[in-house]
């Protein structure tokens, strides 16, 4: 390796954060930032690191979309029976992390996380590409798979079971986290970073500052 890990360093300058321009609820000062990353047209803002712990207490990250945020939670899609399906379903307890690296800022989210497979789930499948709801159906997520070949024809053979209007698969569906704790991370000069830390007491967001 050609280049000297120890020696990579960034100097944070865009902007900052404090106690009177933060919004007292976490939730519209996430969206503000979430509005402010779509507007900068960065790749994927979406994109959010997922993590979650097994019934074996060992931790595993994976990276997912978020697809909604309201005052109920923040909601993603996936399989109920992929590895973050089952440790969640074993420890419905999970964190969530976005790093807009171009605004130098990250997002971190912690909660009780719950499933759900309804008429939202029904709709937002709906509404996904025929390719993407056939392959709900042909990917037995995280489970040992002989090769690719095997992915595509299970999609051919769903392709042919449904034509153009699979139905939502029982295994697939929602998960939304119920926050109880959010940071908010700025990048600052000198390494003396923003963060503002939001924690919810007796339903009251309490929010404090964060030692870099």
């Amino acid at each position: 390796m050609d280049a000297n890990l120890a020696d990579l360093r960034k100097s944070y300058t865009l902007a900052e954060l404090d106690e009177v321009a933060a919004d007292p609820q976490p939730l519209r000062q996430f969206e503000s930032w979430l509005a402010q990353a779509l507007a900068a047209k960065l790749p994927e803002p979406n994109a959010m690191t997922l993590a979650t712990v097994g019934a074996d207490g060992r931790p595993s990250t994976r990276v997912v979309l978020i697809k909604g945020c309201d005052e109920r939670g923040i909601v993603w899609y996936s399989n109920f029976q992929s590895r973050k399906g089952l440790e969640l379903a074993a420890n419905p307890q999970a964190a969530l992390q976005f790093h807009w690296v171009e605004l130098e800022r990250v997002v971190r989210i912690e909660g009780r996380v719950q499933t759900f497979a309804d008429a939202e789930a029904d709709a937002y499948y709906a509404s996904r590409p025929l390719d993407s709801r056939l392959g709900a159906w042909a990917s037995p997520q995280s489970q040992v798979v002989a090769s690719r070949a095997v992915l595509v024809a299970r999609a051919a053979r769903y392709a042919a079971q449904y034509a153009l209007s699979p139905p939502r698969p029982p295994h697939w569906g929602g998960f939304r986290l119920l926050p109880e704790r959010w940071e908010f991370w700025q990048g600052r000069r000198s390494r003396l970073h923003d963060r503002l830390c939001y924690r919810s007491v007796d339903g009251q967001w309490q929010r404090q500052r964060l030692a870099p």
